[in-house]
């Protein structure tokens, strides 16, 4: 544990002085944290299955993940769906069911004995979107302006809005609930989604309130504030499971509760939380690191290849231009709506969680091997490739200038 802790810090805290010139290499912080993961990997590769599979390593990623949901439901600015709602809404609304209902589609083909609640499943696990890996694509002058808005609303709320189908899916397919009745499943499913939308709405209110009422008495501080706000998706979580609830589905909505009572201000407050949030997002790459290294170490069937490979192309192309039909955006912009769609923490987290929840065996580790290749291959596409491409891009340019 201590040699994992001493190279994880350290990865981190190298890559933190050195991110300027980082950046110019193109070389991120999820890079250099997988790396580092690996290489513990490699070293600890018999212990590493066994200390993902326990209950305080599940609840450490949930954590992780309520955190993550709430600073995500915040930060988006403008209205709730950013400044091309009807754009985002499409998405969101179209885009996302689309995306699922073709992952299970192509999973049926390519890994058929897996069964639809396994189908279901995997869509979850892959279909969030997640641009911590990524951010660079956010700022690029070379995406559009809209692109770009629209992208930050569906990073911020894909997450959130799959969590309850994969909690769903995830009971589904449990072999411990003798039932592969999805509306059982469903019913079961329910009471736990429905305290998670009770808590996180008053727990939304109940923030925004305590806050404009301490700001305004002068019974707190800036700094103090944003100090609480960092313990709000934690309590939230709390409060959900010990009631019986999902504790990152409640957090999720308790983000969107403050940040649609607060406005814009909500995502300067949440800076600490969001700086906590990456710390957070740190380690869980650098647990995926290690991750695959279990996953992928004995290799991989061809089909599993093939599915990543449509997961990270057909299957995220195809579901956005649908959702955009008759939406009257340039084909230049459809297209980068469905390219750029990186994988990452969240896809992760799911994955952990599957792994953790389901029994030891074939449909676990598949989960955790498709979750691998997805996002180590998103890291290939968007956190190295893209920068290449856009810095051959403009060399190119600049030397049909000079000529």
């Amino acid at each position: 544990m201590i040699p994992a802790i001493l190279t994880g810090t350290c990865a981190f805290i190298v890559w933190c002085l050195l991110a300027t010139r980082m950046e110019r290499w193109w070389v991120s912080a999820p890079l250099v944290m997988v790396l580092a993961g690996a290489a513990v990997g490699l070293a600890a590769q018999g212990s590493i299955a066994a200390a993902l599979n326990t209950t305080a390593a599940q609840r450490a990623a949930e954590i992780i993940l309520a955190v993550l949901l709430f600073v995500d439901a915040t930060e988006v600015r403008g209205s709730l769906l950013g400044r091309y709602p009807r754009l985002a809404a499409r998405g969101l609304l179209i885009g996302i069911p689309v995306a699922l209902a073709l992952t299970m589609v192509a999973a049926s083909f390519l890994l058929p004995a897996l069964g639809w609640s396994m189908f279901l499943l995997v869509a979850c696990v892959i279909a969030p979107i997640d641009f911590a890996s990524a951010p660079s694509l956010l700022r690029d002058r070379h995406v559009p302006e809209r692109v770009r808005d629209v992208l930050t609303v569906e990073s911020g709320y894909t997450d959130g809005l799959v969590t309850p189908i994969f909690l769903f899916a995830l009971l589904w397919a449990n072999p411990a609930n003798d039932s592969d009745d999805p509306l059982a499943a469903l019913v079961n499913a329910a009471p736990a989604s429905l305290i998670a939308l009770a808590v996180g709405a008053v727990m939304g209110l109940i923030t925004e309130t305590a806050v404009i009422r301490s700001d305004r008495a002068g019974w707190s501080t800036e700094r103090t504030r944003r100090l609480a706000l960092v313990a709000i998706p934690l309590l939230t979580y709390a409060a959900a499971v010990g009631l019986g609830g999902n504790g990152f589905v409640a957090a999720f909505i308790c983000g969107i509760v403050y940040r649609f009572r607060r406005g814009d201000a909500a995502s300067a407050e949440v800076g600490l939380t969001e700086d906590v949030g990456a710390l957070l997002t740190a380690a869980m790459w650098f647990v995926f690191g290690a991750v695959i290294v279990v996953a992928l170490g004995d290799g991989v069937p061809w089909q599993i290849l093939a599915f990543a490979a449509l997961a990270l192309t057909v299957l995220r192309v195809l579901p956005e231009a649908i959702a955009q039909i008759g939406s009257g955006l340039p084909r230049s912009e459809v297209l980068a709506l469905g390219w750029l769609r990186p994988r990452g923490t969240s896809t992760i987290v799911f994955a952990l969680i599957a792994y953790n929840t389901l029994p030891e065996g074939d449909p676990a580790e598949l989960v955790l091997a498709i979750a691998s290749l997805v996002v180590l291959g998103s890291i290939v596409l968007h956190t190295v490739g893209a920068p290449v491409a856009v810095a051959g891009h403009d060399r190119r340019v600049r030397n049909r200038s000079a000529q």
